[in-house]
């Protein structure tokens, strides 16, 4: 789903009716904050890389509660310096290279049929969020979560344990330890007049 002019104050509404928060930034670049917190904290469950809050999250709720997958910020150091070639994993996958050809056809954009052309360029050629090197396991996290959910109880059971499990979030313990941690402020005792 796409939800226009998405925003604090619109994501209040969301975060109470999701089930599964996708939160998969490539490992290393802390793109995912506490907008994943809060669809856990409400009881989703979460797809995720290890990257930014997602490593807090399942800390807190467990690996068996979150569904990971993807390159890990060593693993993408790596690959990024052995000359990562994209293209090859298109060269070795053909339900990715399946995906890839249907983007550049057109078909998604009858009316300009080239639209996509640039993003799979990109892809193929670049991919400077590694996309392409996440894609199987992403895929295949995916088959996990689906058949996850085609269990009502045991989906429910880790949505409570995520929603139970995220204390540590609590908007009290993340002010003491910005003022401690961040700007070095101790607490002042007021008086009463």
């Amino acid at each position: 789903m796409f939800f226009p002019d998405y925003n604090v104050k619109n994501a209040q509404h969301i975060y109470p009716a999701a089930d599964l928060s996708e939160q998969i930034s490539t490992a290393g670049k802390e793109a995912s904050g506490t907008g994943n917190m809060k669809f856990s904290l409400n009881g989703a469950l979460t797809i995720g890389t290890l990257d930014g809050a997602n490593v807090e999250i399942r800390e807190e709720v467990g690996p068996d509660n979150f569904f990971c997958f993807g390159l890990t910020v060593e693993e993408v150091q790596r690959l990024k310096a052995g000359g990562y070639r994209p293209r090859d994993l298109v060269e070795q996958n053909a339900a990715l290279r399946e995906v890839l050809e249907f983007l550049r056809s057109g078909a998604l954009s009858p009316e300009d049929p080239h639209r996509f052309r640039p993003l799979v360029d990109n892809l193929c050629y670049d991919d400077p969020f590694l996309v392409l090197a996440d894609y199987q396991a992403y895929v295949d996290c995916q088959a996990q979560v689906s058949a996850l959910w085609c269990d009502p109880p045991a989906w429910t059971r880790k949505a409570i344990l995520n929603a139970a499990r995220m204390g540590k979030f609590s908007s009290d313990r993340s002010i003491r330890d910005y003022c401690e941690q961040v700007w070095r402020v101790k607490p002042v005792t007021v008086e009463p007049v």
